[in-house]
């Protein structure tokens, strides 16, 4: 493994910043703290601050040595709105917030790599440091693109990187092509007609129409997807009543479908839709159905990958660059950016098996000297030296 020198010397100033973060976190679009201090490091490092981007978007942009492409690089700053149950001294001093998905950690390491590239500027051209709000299903990257992210800060190619405990421990996972779903979240709202517990025939039993649904719209992907191509749909929340002794009036479940084809992801949009309809006929209730897009597919460009694939080989050895895909059903919204421009997005190994979005996650402080190494490694890969 070879991290940049300078990046390793100065680590110790990293994790005193993730840590920082990781105390204070914030969830989508309310990243005042955060992005203060991000802007406030990179100001301290002689970076161009460009705030309010899409809300509480930062943007740095740091010149190279004499004029060139334009390189970008994007963290997500936003935390996850649950509590932390781990008992470190740098635990999360918010209820109800919690870095459960390591992205003070992707804030962190593009700090890191922006303070190098600051101090060296050994490259010809410029490296677009971007750091995003509102990752986690709020439209963070939508909401910069729709604020003219990359009119105003042109880029040629973009790279992301996240933080895996699925992998080992310096294990970088990169390939082209689809490698995290689309999603889409949804909402039903099922109005019957109430009455005592004891007397159900009086009423339009909402509760029995949600628990027909969330069963029958497991049809959709057992029956109506074409076995060669993935969906999931999940019910994940369901929501009727306050007593014993009372049918009540309305239930609501809410969910998400995911889905690597955009047809594949309307037909199961559209199979929803139909059931409900059919439950609300059935059972004589009124259902409204609310579905909402929420995450693109991710899609790796296939050169990009290439140069991304380079510059990790560069860092942690050919032995530890995982090429074979290894496509998720989750989600990210840097899919948005790779829309828009050609680029490329990694997952880093780190020590431990705590699962991402669990409660008791540690993100492990050893990857910030690597994933600040392999975003800085990529800029002077594709930008040269000066």
């Amino acid at each position: 493994m070879t991290v940049l020198p300078m990046i390793d010397a100065f680590k110790g100033d990293l994790v005193a910043i993730r840590h920082d973060l990781h105390a204070h976190p914030e969830i989508g679009f309310e990243e005042k703290r955060t992005s203060g201090v991000v802007a406030a490091k990179l100001e301290e490092w002689g970076v161009t601050v460009h705030r309010g981007i899409g809300g509480t978007g930062v943007v740095g942009i740091i010149e190279g040595k004499r004029p060139g492409r334009r390189i970008g690089l994007r963290a997500d700053m936003d935390a996850l709105p649950m509590d932390e149950l781990s008992n470190l001294p740098y635990r999360s001093t918010i209820p109800g917030r919690f870095h459960g998905c390591g992205h003070d950690g992707h804030t962190t390491m593009l700090l890191g790599a922006a303070r190098y590239l600051a101090e060296t500027r050994d490259f010809a051209g410029t490296a677009v440091l971007i750091f995003q709000p509102a990752e986690e299903g709020l439209g963070g990257a939508r909401a910069m693109l729709a604020d003219k992210l990359f009119e105003r800060f042109p880029c040629d190619e973009i790279y992301g990187l996240h933080n895996s405990p699925d992998l080992e421990p310096g294990q970088i996972s990169i390939f082209p092509g689809k490698g995290m779903a689309g999603a889409s979240f949804f909402d039903i709202k099922i109005t019957g007609a109430g009455s005592h517990g004891a007397m159900p025939h009086r009423s339009r039993d909402p509760i029995v129409v949600a628990t027909h649904l969330a069963a029958a719209l497991q049809s959709i992907v057992s029956r109506n997807t074409d076995p060669t191509k993935s969906a999931v749909l999940s019910i994940t929340q369901i929501h009727s009543g306050s007593a014993y002794n009372v049918v009540p009036e309305e239930a609501t479940l809410a969910g998400t479908i995911r889905f690597f084809d955009d047809a594949v992801g309307e037909m199961v949009r559209t199979r929803l839709r139909k059931i409900a309809a059919g439950a609300a006929l059935s059972f004589e209730v009124e259902i409204d159905v609310d579905i909402r897009d929420i995450f693109s597919v991710l899609d790796n460009h296939p050169a990009e990958t290439g140069y991304f694939t380079e510059a990790a080989t560069d860092i942690v050895g050919a032995e530890n660059v995982l090429t074979e895909p290894r496509p998720t059903m989750g989600s990210e919204d840097f899919a948005d950016m790779l829309q828009a421009v050609p680029g490329a997005y990694c997952w880093v190994g780190h020590a431990g098996t705590v699962p991402l979005h669990n409660p008791s996650f540690v993100l492990d402080d050893g990857i910030l000297p690597i994933g600040a190494s392999l975003l800085a490694r990529i800029v002077e890969r594709r930008l040269g030296a000066a």
